[in-house]
């Protein structure tokens, strides 16, 4: 006799075998019944970090009472305490919290880096991760090796043979002799007179080229033609003018603050009455001498103004450098006016200058990015990078028989900056 198999027919009609299949109730999802201890920053409990710094790790289930009260502690959930290492730790947004042991617990160094401000969740009272904050007093800047300081003056010289200047000066002697010889013997005014127009000529040319040497050859650098970047070659002296831009290190005014500069100068001179106190060893009375001086030059970009190309100026790691800006006077202490600014006062403590009743200037200078250039210098390709350096010979003027100046030179990089000081320069 044989069975029967069962079927049932589905939602759609068709026939199929086997029992129907009874529903099945739907169970709620299941969860956790213990939740992630919270360690509030404790190495104790938190097992990783406490099995790296060789700390016996607690067993979260012999102390229930602990986790739990942290974890209905609303306040405490909503600081962040992670990474806080160390217990009787007070301070904003840090978790106050007893010590439940036999004290704080001395960490090794790790090199762990951390995150947040200084002073925000410190390892030990000597170490601290993070930036180091600077002080309140910003004080003298210090720049490294790549930044040149200049600290004399730009000298300006006469650039004549020293053949040339041998025989003026025999020539002159023998005109002397001559003359004097010829006043004895003839015993005339004559003489006397031809032998004052031999050398008062040759004394003013003397003094008329060392009153405007220094302007003859700004003058004789204004005239110069400026270059083309596109096509100099290697090696050629030329006359550059652009807008500037700071290279890797920008520099900043000393006094004024005055950020992203490529040159800046600061020059303190005081005023020498009669029996007064000095600047210096040579100075005169009645006369302004330098008591302080700082200048500072890095390397930096200048944008053609011919072709539009960029060139690396090397004007720093100590490279010879004649820059010819002017400055302007910030401070002035007279003699009405001696109630010196806290600004002042404490840049004259930086440098460790006394403040005592002087009659004192503040002058400062500086180039500041977007500033118009002219660079003189000698260019140098390397690979794809083309750059202007200091030219290994000082540069001549040559004779400027219109203007009655003899050959005047200056060594190093030639930079002018017309740019007025107060004014806002191009933003780049």
């Amino acid at each position: 006799m044989g069975t029967r198999i069962p079927s049932h027919q589905l939602s759609s009609g068709l026939y199929v075998s086997g029992r129907p299949e009874q529903p099945k109730e739907r169970q709620p999802p299941t969860m956790a019944s213990r939740s992630v201890p919270y360690t509030g920053g404790d190495p104790k409990k938190s097992g990783e970090l406490g099995k790296m710094l060789d700390i016996p790790v607690l067993d979260p289930k012999s102390h229930p009472s602990s986790s739990s009260s942290q974890l209905s502690t609303g306040p405490a959930r909503s600081r962040p305490n992670s990474g806080q290492v160390g217990k009787n730790i007070t301070g904003s947004g840090t978790l106050s919290r007893k010590s439940t042991g036999s004290g704080p617990i001395a960490l090794q160094p790790t090199g762990l880096i951390t995150s947040g401000p200084v002073g925000s969740g410190p390892v030990g009272a000597s170490r601290r991760s993070g930036q180091l904050e600077q002080s309140g007093s910003m004080g003298k800047a210090v720049y490294g090796s790549a930044v040149t300081s200049l600290g004399e003056e730009v000298k300006v010289g006469f650039r004549v043979s020293r053949s040339v200047v041998w025989v003026f000066m025999v020539v002159v002697a023998m005109c002397l002799l001559v003359g004097v010889f010829l006043m004895v013997a003839v015993k005339k005014n004559v003489i006397l007179f031809a032998l004052g127009g031999v050398i008062v000529p040759v004394l003013v040319l003397i003094i008329w080229n060392c009153v405007l040497g220094r302007k003859g050859l700004l003058g004789f650098v204004k005239r110069y033609p400026d270059a083309e970047l596109r096509g100099a070659i290697d090696g050629q002296y030329v006359k550059v003018t652009g807008v500037v831009t700071c290279g890797s290190i920008p520099l900043e005014s000393s006094y004024q603050r005055i950020p992203r500069c490529v040159y800046v100068s600061s020059e303190l001179y005081e005023y020498k009455g009669w029996g007064g106190k000095s600047a210096h060893p040579k100075h005169r009375c009645f006369t302004w001498g330098s008591r302080y001086s700082e200048k500072y030059i890095a390397d930096f970009y200048i944008s053609d103004f011919q072709t539009g190309l960029r060139a690396l100026v090397k004007a720093g790691y100590g490279n010879k450098v004649a820059p010819f800006v002017k400055p302007t006077t910030v401070v002035d202490v007279t003699k009405e006016n001696r109630e010196l600014s806290p600004n002042f006062l404490g840049w004259l403590a930086d440098r460790k200058l006394s403040t005592d009743d002087r009659i004192m200037r503040l002058k400062e200078g500086h180039i500041k990015e977007g500033s118009t250039v002219s660079v003189m210098g000698v260019v140098r390709r390397h690979e794809n990078v083309l750059m202007i350096v200091p030219p290994t010979e000082p540069v001549s003027t040559g004779c400027q028989w219109m203007r009655c100046l003899l050959p005047t030179g200056v060594e190093g990089l030639i930079i002018t900056c017309e740019d007025n000081q107060n004014a806002d320069v191009i933003a780049v």
